[in-house]
């Protein structure tokens, strides 16, 4: 067996691994939600950490970046312990989830596909503007298909959920759309899918330029053919960190 299709072969391995340990913990909720989430998190942090020492020796920059790291994280790892929280269904934080997966998925489809300019080629020389907009098209497209769910009812949030759903969903439901009916739907979900793919591929291209920066390849070396965790979850650790800011400022 070749090299390439050994990689191949863990990576795939993992991937499953990886799937099926999360998906028991956000089905389990509770306890083992928050041990889990806790746990990737300090993961994340320490790699944070490893990335910004390397990147420069100056006591003081650590220290800002440690804080910073401290803050980001945070708010990432408080936003999905919210998002699990019993007073919604578990559609809100699987939306957001599905719409950063479709993200990842439609830029690297349509990436190889049509290929073209970079974006920054010095941070990620593999970003492309038709992979941007691409990443776009799949998160427009997931929520999409969500909203016509909560339509239709088949997912929804309990009624003590209703109240508080408008920043954690992200515009998912979509709240706008479903109390005044003035904004179209699609329009809706487009608007939200390129925040989200925006803020999502933000946060892959921090991630790739802090690693740049540190002159590492990948963020750790904790999952076979993946990288660290920070690699998998740059993406939608920034989406949840502008959903906990959208939280915070919201109008009362």
């Amino acid at each position: 067996m070749s090299g390439k299709a050994s990689d191949l072969g863990t990576r795939a391995v993992s991937a499953v691994v990886m799937l099926a340990v999360a998906a028991a913990a956000l089905w389990l909720g509770g306890p083992v939600w928050i041990a889990f989430v806790c746990a990737v998190a300090v993961v994340v942090l320490w790699e944070w950490v490893r990335l910004a020492r390397r990147g420069t020796d100056n006591p003081a920059e650590r220290g800002l970046w440690n804080f910073g790291g401290m803050l980001y994280v945070g708010m990432g790892a408080a936003m999905l312990l919210f998002l699990r929280n019993p007073a919604f269904t578990l559609a809100p934080l699987l939306t957001v989830i599905a719409s950063v997966i479709a993200v990842d998925v439609g830029a690297y489809f349509t990436g190889r596909t049509f290929g073209g300019p970079k974006i920054a080629p010095a941070v990620s020389p593999s970003k492309t503007w038709s992979g941007l907009i691409g990443g776009m098209l799949g998160a427009t497209l997931a929520l999409f298909g969500a909203a016509r769910l909560w339509q239709a009812g088949v997912i929804s949030l309990t009624p003590a959920g209703v109240g508080a759903d408008r920043a954690a969903c992200f515009g998912m439901q979509p709240c706008w759309y479903l109390e005044t009916g003035t904004v179209p739907l699609f329009a809706t979900c487009l608007l939200t899918g390129i925040l989200l793919a925006a803020c999502a591929q933000a946060g892959d291209f921090f991630e790739s330029w802090m690693k740049r920066r540190a002159g590492m390849k990948d963020s750790g070396h904790l999952i076979p053919g993946h990288g660290g965790f920070f690699d998998r979850v740059d993406g939608l650790l920034a989406v949840l960190a502008v959903l906990a800011l959208m939280l915070l400022f919201q109008p009362r």
